[in-house]
């Protein structure tokens, strides 16, 4: 992790957490709920732990928690460190690095940046003023880059059901990696199934030996999916822009869908681009900035103590 985890203080009277009064920007991209903490050039970094107490901030209740520090390298602007709500730790998520550019480009006229997290690099450009398109990278397909407890050799399709040996309610997903494992289950109406009941079960089988983001997956036409996903660590989201990619990815290498589609979840539409020429994923789609505030030191208090 980049910088030093935040340590209490004292003002001679109480513990305080070094986080406490910080500035922090609530976002949302399509519904996805993400905040946005800048700590770049304070050294200071955030725990799991903190994570979910900046969580039950008033309004604060997020999907990620987007933490910015220095950059690693001369050609990124930021290195992210990216939490899900429950204090674990995400590869990627392609709506909260759209929020973070949006929070780096507004008031400039910067139509490109360039975000790290600890596998990749980003490319962020600006299309209108709140309106981004995120190089998302190449997918990876092999069981032991999603990665995944057993070797399958065809990945677009593995074993696995949840339900009765003979009619599973479920069945055979593809799996990919998109900077963070994903299972599209192929269904016909991504309504007819309890995804906040089953989305757990499968999110920690334990053919995912880091967990995974689960995704009912309903191809409408050969340039339209519909989408509903259950992300890891998070629960029922109303977007998941590493899960359109997925679900694009695997629908294109199915031959079900073209290699660019506009992909429909619960928030609103993302378009995704697989480009043939160099096998890297675009994902477009919009921000909305709803409130900034500081965090509340009383977040931190049982942390502190």
């Amino acid at each position: 992790m980049n910088g030093r985890q935040a340590k209490p203080w004292t003002n001679g009277h109480a513990l305080l957490s070094p986080l406490a009064n910080r500035p922090i920007v609530k976002m949302n991209g399509l519904g996805n709920e993400i905040a946005v903490l800048n700590l770049r050039g304070t050294g200071l970094a955030v725990s799991g732990p903190e994570a979910r107490a900046i969580s039950r901030g008033e309004g604060l209740a997020f999907d990620q928690l987007m933490v910015l520090h220095e950059p690693r390298s001369a050609k990124a602007d930021a290195f992210m460190t990216i939490y899900n709500s429950d204090g674990s730790q995400a590869e990627t998520c392609g709506n909260g690095t759209r929020c973070v550019a949006f929070i780096l480009m507004r008031g400039t006229s910067r139509e490109r940046i360039v975000l790290e997290t600890a596998t990749t690099q980003l490319e962020c450009l600006r299309k209108a003023e709140t309106v981004f398109t995120v190089d998302m990278g190449r997918p990876r397909f092999a069981w032991n880059e999603i990665p995944l407890r057993d070797p399958f050799h065809d990945t677009r399709k593995i074993e696995l059901q949840i339900g009765p040996i003979d009619a599973p309610i479920l069945h055979t997903p593809s799996a990919v990696n998109m900077g963070n494992p994903h299972a599209i289950f192929w269904v016909d109406d991504i309504e007819a199934y309890d995804l906040g009941k089953i989305g757990p079960l499968l999110e920690n089988h334990p053919i995912f030996p880091e967990r995974a983001n689960i995704s009912l997956a309903h191809v409408l036409s050969r340039d339209h999916i519909a989408l509903k996903v259950w992300e890891r660590g998070a629960g029922l989201t109303r977007a998941c822009g590493s899960a359109a990619c997925a679900a694009l990815v695997a629908a294109a290498r199915k031959g079900l869908t073209e290699q660019r589609a506009i992909v429909s979840l619960p928030g609103g539409d993302l378009d995704i681009e697989w480009r043939e020429s160099d096998g890297r994923v675009f994902m477009t789609g919009p921000v909305e900035l709803e409130f900034e505030t500081r965090l509340d030191p009383a977040l931190f208090k049982d942390i502190a103590a």
